[in-house]
């Protein structure tokens, strides 16, 4: 890689030099001589830049601009990670100091807010005395909190205005509006995506070369608190990466379509086009199976788009959009009639024949996301390898995995993010727990995670259970359990989501053919009289693939496996 490097500086540096110089040559009647000579080293410099991209292209129908623009951003990008990453790998020494840094850091930036003054923020000196004066805190304990700061005051718990107020998923609870700042966004950046982008071309070289990826992202639907502040989501979006839109295959006015179903159609439809795409990309695994979906109902509509050079009159598009986005279009035949082909010949493994330089499928595929990543490689993407490149959330990033070829997701706590607590499985249920710190955790053993992180949570249960499966160095080496919230309990079982799914896949294979494609439970308390009066239990609903009408005796030996496995 540094050699890579040194391969694009020379030769950049030398053509700026040269220029400069044949410029001043030119004003100042140096010795024509030299002029020439360094323009002649200029055009040498180009050439070798040339060159390299050259190397790395694949496909065609790419403008220089947009090549040399691509090709700048990687460099740059991967400049960047490499430096993250030696200082991600210093840190991973001396975690105790780096934690401790972190945490007062964060204190002293806040020390003059409202907050900062309740809890005397200037006064504390270390983690332990943090922790003596400081209460475990839940979402209820900010709710007011934000509310005063979503109403237009200022400096309540944290110094700066957030850029936003971000709501959570609400997956296992009530959504919360969570507070964005410059400093979230700012380190998962620098700590988060130049990390792993370094960790994925160490991985996958062919990553590095000068493709285009197609991202399947939306422009969310933002509202304005009383005083003018965005609420919405805080997952990557067309707006975060305004600077980085060159790089996909969806043209930039593609996301001012404000229906998410016409939006994917269009990701499809310029994804289908280029034959060069390298990189599949989501937040989530999940995102990625429901555009095959779509793809596989809606493939002889896109192909016909591509033979006519049009966009499908079913899109509810605006006549102006329409008409941008068709002058980005033009009659392909020939594409069409490739694609016509790869999907009459099935589904199964049609990722790799669609794109057949695709590498990589670039999305979160742990925790919930795992069964869509599990049905991704089994079908549409089969010999395509997965990244999932961060482990992080509303609240911010909390680690990175740096070992992309691993089947098991697990993902280092970064130790500049988030000061992070640990709070033994065992104790959860607990009214004052100790915490435990980086430098006490044991491998194989089970934490609830509470956070400190620059957006104004200070011992936040977050409410992710992790288990401890390794360290780099000193610094922890997690893979994701379950949500505390999502744990199943009609008994006093207490079933985590991760037991569940194992046990709902053993049972679908009882049916020959199944496939296993979405499920839910839930308890019984929870569907009250639209299930009648009966004993406690689990309701499962469960989506399939391969089987239909299934029998009393079928459904009799699941119900049996279930008790097996649970009661």
């Amino acid at each position: 890689m540094a050699f890579s490097l040194f391969r694009v500086a020379v030769p950049l540096c030398v053509v700026v030099l040269s220029v400069t110089v044949a410029i001043l040559g030119y004003n100042q009647a140096m010795p024509p001589p030299l002029p020439a000579a360094l323009g002649v080293c200029s055009l040498a410099g180009m050439a070798l830049i040339w060159r390299d991209i050259g190397s790395k292209m694949k496909g065609e129908s790419r403008t220089l601009s947009s090549l040399l623009g691509q090709y700048l951003a990687v460099k740059g990008v991967g400049w960047l990670g490499r430096r993250q990453r030696r200082k991600l790998e210093a840190d991973t020494l001396n975690v105790k100091r780096v934690q401790e840094e972190t945490l007062l850091r964060r204190l002293k930036k806040n020390e003059h807010t409202c907050y900062g003054r309740q809890y005397d923020f200037s006064s504390i000196r270390d983690s332990d005395d943090f922790r003596a004066r400081h209460p475990i805190t839940t979402y209820e304990h900010y709710r007011e909190l934000i509310i005063r700061i979503a109403a237009g005051e200022e400096k309540v718990i944290i110094a700066e205005k957030p850029l936003s107020l971000a709501m959570t998923s609400g997956t296992s609870g009530a959504s919360a509006m969570l507070l964005s700042t410059k400093d979230t966004n700012t380190e998962f950046f620098l700590q988060g995506v130049t990390v792993c982008l370094d960790a994925m071309q160490q991985a996958f070289p062919a990553s590095d070369s000068l493709q285009r990826t197609t991202k399947f992202f939306y422009t969310p639907t933002f509202r304005q608190s009383e005083a003018g502040i965005p609420i919405g989501p805080n997952s990557s979006t067309p707006a975060s990466s305004r600077h980085m839109l060159n790089l996909y295959t969806t043209p930039a006015p593609a996301f001012e379509v404000p229906s998410e179903k016409d939006t994917l159609y269009l990701h499809l439809l310029f994804a289908l086009k280029d034959p060069s795409v390298g990189t599949l990309e989501s937040n989530f695994a999940s995102t990625v199976f429901y555009a095959f979906i779509a793809l596989q109902e809606r493939w002889q509509e896109l192909v016909e788009d591509i033979e006519r050079g049009k966009v499908s009159s079913a899109l509810a598009l605006e006549p102006e959009m329409r008409a941008r986005l068709e002058a980005l279009m033009k009659p392909d035949p020939e594409r069409a009639a490739q694609l016509q082909t790869h999907f009459q010949d099935g589904f199964r493994g049609i990722a790799k024949r669609l794109w057949p330089h695709l590498h990589l499928v670039l999305a979160v595929d742990s925790g919930s996301n795992e069964i869509y990543g599990e049905m991704l490689r089994e079908n549409y993407c089969q010999g395509i390898p997965f990244y999932s490149p961060f482990y992080a959330a509303t609240e911010g990033l909390i680690g990175v995995n740096l070992w992309p070829q691993e089947a098991n997701r697990r993902y280092l706590l970064c130790p500049r993010s988030m000061f992070c607590e640990f709070l033994p499985e065992s104790s959860m249920e607990e009214e004052a727990p100790h915490t435990l710190l980086m430098e006490d955790v044991k491998e194989g053993h089970n934490y609830e995670l509470i956070i400190t992180n620059a957006s104004g949570l200070f011992r936040y249960r977050i409410g992710d259970i992790v288990k401890v499966v390794g360290f780099h160095n000193q610094c922890p080496i997690v893979e994701f359990q379950y949500r505390r919230g999502q744990m199943l309990n009609v008994r006093g079982e207490k079933v985590s989501e991760v037991l569940f799914l194992g046990a709902l896949k053993k049972a679908v294979a009882q049916w020959s053919g199944a496939q296993l494609v979405d499920y839910c439970c839930a308890e019984s308390g929870i569907l009250g009289d639209l299930i009648g009066a009966s004993d406690p239990h689990y309701q499962v609903f469960i989506e399939l693939k391969g089987v239909r009408n299934l029998t009393e005796k079928q459904r009799y030996k699941v119900r049996q496996f279930w008790q097996i496995r649970y009661l």
